[in-house]
């Protein structure tokens, strides 16, 4: 029996994590705690997610000649991600991205470097990998033409699309219409949607209307407050996330998209998926690093116990 095949097309990063107490205010200096280097970006963390539960998992993606780009590439290979549609450039950087940290939060600046080399022209240059999974999960950390291209080879080969809109962006309507299943976060939903939901019928009412526009199902996450669909009625039904202790909340939706996106492969309902991505998504906050806090599936099955 074939096993379930994801191919995820994005970024890769170095991450440069610093730990403080607090957010600084506008022109406020305050004293961290300490800094990491942690292999990153969304493409990569989602890759490294859906290989970690088991899923036979493809990257598409570059990176720089440098000493980052030589990491982050043994730590795809580390965590199971087939790498050879992953481009090294001598001309230009790995992409990095600093990150502020707190226990309760984070914020992220990126400097996208070789991650602007995946192109539209390298994800054609790799579309068998694209028509041979079940699904192709991408993301905003590398160029719109890219994204746009994989979701064109991935619908006209039968292939379930997800879009993690993230970092978020104004987006075009032939993009939207091409995505099976968007993963927003509240507020990348409410930029793309253009009003902020305040209540939960104010989400479902958003929520309904997208669908009804765009014909793509939308699962929005809701951090701490767990992650909100559709049921099959048409009304917004919400799982909640596992009360856990908070170490790192970095990667926690790149989690929740790697678990929901196995879990579609493999053929699972939407309801299970999301719960599981739930599941999956609250036991990676409890651990430091994006890439180092991506639970096992043995991890999350004991969460149902």
């Amino acid at each position: 029996m074939k096993s379930p095949r994801i191919a995820v097309v994005g970024s890769l990063n170095m991450d440069l994590v610093i730990s403080m107490d607090r957010m600084p205010e506008v022109g406020e200096t305050v004293q961290g705690r300490e800094m990491h280097t942690v292999p990153g970006g969304k493409g990569a963390n989602q890759a490294a997610g859906c290989a970690r539960l088991g899923t036979d998992t493809v990257m598409i993606g570059a990176v720089g000649s440098d000493l980052f780009g030589k990491q982050l590439l043994d730590n795809m290979k580390k965590q199971g991600v087939q790498t050879e549609a992953i481009a090294v450039h001598d001309d230009t950087g790995t992409g990095i991205a600093s990150i502020y940290h707190t226990r309760e939060d984070n914020c992220i600046v990126i400097v996208p470097g070789a991650n602007d080399r995946c192109t539209a022209e390298w994800v054609e240059k790799n579309r068998k990998l694209i028509e041979e999974a079940d699904v192709m999960l991408t993301q905003l950390e590398i160029p719109l033409p890219a994204v746009e291209r994989a979701l064109t080879l991935a619908r006209e080969a039968g292939v379930v699309t997800v879009l993690n809109p993230a970092p978020a962006r104004p987006l075009p309507a032939e993009l939207l219409a091409k995505v099976d299943y968007l993963t927003p976060n509240e507020t990348e939903f409410a930029l793309l949607a253009g009003t902020e939901a305040e209540t939960e019928a104010e989400l479902e009412a958003a929520m309904q209307s997208w669908q009804e526009k765009y014909g793509t199902r939308v699962i929005v996450t809701r951090g701490k407050d767990g992650c909100s669909f559709l049921n099959e009625e048409g009304r917004l039904a919400t799982v909640p996330s596992l009360k856990v202790e908070v170490v790192d909340t970095t990667g926690a939706g790149d989690t929740l998209n790697a678990a929901f996106c196995c879990k579609l492969a493999a053929g699972s309902a939407i309801p299970e998926a999301v719960d599981y991505a739930v599941r999956a998504a609250s036991l990676s906050v409890t651990k430091f690093g994006a890439q180092q806090g991506l639970p096992t599936p043995e991890e999350i099955e004991r969460t149902y116990k």
